[in-house]
């Protein structure tokens, strides 16, 4: 069978549809509104992008947790209601309320879950993912609300709990296995099997 045969582009099709219809959700959360001139527009944009912007197809873990991707979800409007409090609570209380750049070395050596981690946590009020090194799985988070390293520390494993939810909800069960052992990051283990 040719790679350009009609079932391999079906095929492609249907592996890359739950991504496209994410382009969707995200296009219609970006503008806050879920109307269909929303719906429309954003398959505009999702049809633009994958065809313009072609990217190697993602491989997707094939594992889906609907308990955890609910518990992600709940657990990411409760942060978000929280963040956004705290944050509004930071602009009325005098004095400055401290900011820093994070280091946030991953775990997992997962695109996708990299993909969840960075957006959930940027979304929250207070932080944002500032740089994403791919290479290393490193995420720098710009933080408010950062007074000492008691405060740093505690952001660092925000951010490593968003994505212990990610390969819970999605994530493959090698992942999986990974989170479940505290395995030390992906950077570390790599630099280990380079000193071998």
């Amino acid at each position: 069978m040719s790679p350009d045969s009609p079932r391999q582009r079906l095929r492609q099709l249907w592996t890359q549809l739950p991504f496209f219809l994410w382009l969707v959700v995200l296009w219609m959360l970006l503008w806050g509104q879920f109307t269909v001139l929303a719906a429309v527009t954003g398959l505009v944009i999702a049809v633009f992008v994958t065809t313009v912007f072609r990217l190697p197809t993602a491989e997707l873990s094939g594992r889906v947790s609907l308990r955890h991707v609910v518990l992600f979800v709940v657990v990411f409007l409760a942060s978000l209601i929280r963040g956004a409090l705290t944050v509004a609570w930071q602009t009325v209380t005098p004095g400055q309320p401290g900011a820093a750049i994070i280091r946030v070395p991953l775990r997992t050596d997962d695109d996708l879950v990299m993909a969840h981690t960075a957006v959930a946590t940027s979304l929250i009020p207070g932080s944002l993912v500032v740089e994403a090194d791919r290479e290393r799985r490193v995420l720098y988070l710009h933080v408010i609300g950062v007074r000492s390293l008691d405060d740093v520390e505690h952001q660092r494993q925000s951010a490593l709990r968003w994505e212990a939810r990610a390969v819970r909800a999605v994530g493959s069960r090698a992942d999986l296995a990974l989170i479940r052992s505290g395995a030390p990051a992906y950077e570390q283990r790599l630099a280990q099997e380079g000193t071998r």
